[in-house]
């Protein structure tokens, strides 16, 4: 039987290592790669197309919930699952509305972390049990009506990747550079994102990406 192949991904370099030690102990799991950020994730999801990645949400530069919806919409074959602190309702929807499979907080088990991989490598959805088991009633009902109300829904993905490194604190030339565009370009996506969360300067962008989880709160 083929091990399920896993690419890890998160910013922590001890947390990858505690997952790596657990999943080394799990029979028929096999850490293919690791991954620092999401961008890192995206391009060993390409180089190395694992059954499974389990991303972490706040990493620098690409968070976790945009590199999941790029591998969502680019890797249908590969299947992702939060690995996350948060157990916020919002946190959850947004990671189910994005194509995430399952959704495991870090406090989870080793036998809960073995559960999910299965699950979610056999073609079922995994939600930890610390997550309210109505979310997943919500998500079914409520979805299409919260992306259509959600303000963050109507950015770009390119939008969402430069709100991040703004509220980060990166410079125009900065993001120009990281992301191999023009600054500006990314004035034009900047103007474009204020009008359409109708938000008219820097720290308004900041406050609003902490807000709906696109950067921590501690950042």
């Amino acid at each position: 039987m083929r091990p399920i192949r896993v690419l890890l991904a998160d910013d922590h370099t001890l947390v990858r290592a505690g997952l790596r030690q657990l999943l080394h102990s799990l029979p028929d799991v096999q850490v293919v790669g690791e991954a620092g950020d999401g961008r890192e994730a995206l391009q060993m999801v390409e180089m190395l197309q694992p059954d499974i990645a389990l991303m972490d949400i706040a990493m620098p530069g690409l968070n976790g919930l945009e590199a999941t919806a790029r591998v969502a919409s680019d890797f249908a074959a590969v299947r992702v699952i939060i690995l996350s602190m948060y157990s916020d309702k919002e946190y959850v929807l947004r990671a189910l509305r994005v194509g995430a499979a399952g959704y495991l907080l870090k406090d989870a088990t080793a036998v809960q972390l073995e559960d999910a991989i299965k699950s979610v490598s056999s073609g079922e959805m995994y939600l930890s049990s610390a997550v309210s088991k109505h979310i997943i009633a919500d998500y079914v009902q409520k979805a299409s009506q919260a992306q259509a109300s959600n303000p963050l829904e109507d950015l770009t993905s390119r939008q969402r990747e430069i709100l991040q490194l703004i509220a980060e604190g990166n410079t125009k030339q900065a993001i120009a550079a990281k992301l191999t565009i023009s600054p500006k370009t990314v004035e034009a996506h900047r103007e474009q994102m204020m009008a359409r969360l109708g938000i008219f300067d820097t720290a308004g962008l900041v406050r609003y990406a902490v807000k709906v989880g696109i950067v921590p709160s501690d950042q």
